[in-house]
């Protein structure tokens, strides 16, 4: 016997082909869904990987920063030391230049004239004296450019002091040091 299908198969062919296809629309939408969620999740991941390094590397910057700055103290107290050494190791070679000097200008001293202050001033020295006639003060300016220590005496005052009988002549006189010979005596110093 023959079997006829009366059912309408066509209908129910279309109804499963659109189950299946509604069934294959959930699973794309939910295979999507959860690939979005997933890479969302690892973008997210990396950003905040990201912002941990840049912590991360600003909290160094500024441990860097504070390092550079104590280095940069460090920098200028080197400089000052430095040139307080410089200034000292300066006073340590003119030490004996000085006394160099004033032994030059006690043994140009002539009888009748005595000192009552020097001042130097780098290469300049001022005496201030007392003189018992103006032509002391002359040997004295004349001794003191016949030395090689010195040059240039210039006399910038002198005043006569006292009554007639006990008169003395107060003067006041500049005298520089020989550059030339300063630095060899700085040079014998230092050897």
């Amino acid at each position: 016997m023959v079997r006829i299908n009366l059912l309408p198969w066509r209908e129910a062919q279309r109804k499963e082909r659109e189950k299946r296809f509604h069934l294959a629309l959930g699973l794309a939408a939910v295979l999507a869904a959860g690939t979005v969620f997933y890479i969302n999740s690892y973008i997210n991941g990396l950003i905040e990987n990201q912002i941990q390094r840049n912590k991360y590397l600003q909290d160094q910057i500024a441990i860097v920063d504070k390092k550079i700055r104590k280095i940069k103290d460090l920098e200028k107290e080197k400089k000052k030391l430095l040139a307080r050494m410089e200034i000292i190791q300066q006073l340590q070679s003119s030490r004996p230049q000085i006394v160099h000097v004033f032994d030059k200008i006690v043994r140009a001293l002539p009888d009748g004239i005595y000192l009552e202050s020097i001042k130097r001033q780098e290469h300049t020295n001022m005496l201030n004296g007392v003189a018992t006639s103006n032509a002391r003060v002359s040997v004295l300016m004349r001794n003191l450019d016949a030395s090689p220590v010195f040059r240039n005496p210039r006399l910038d005052v002198i005043q006569r002091t006292g009554n007639k009988q006990r008169s003395v002549r107060k003067f006041t006189l500049r005298v520089d040091e020989n550059p030339q010979l300063s630095d060899s005596n700085e040079s014998m110093g230092t050897l």
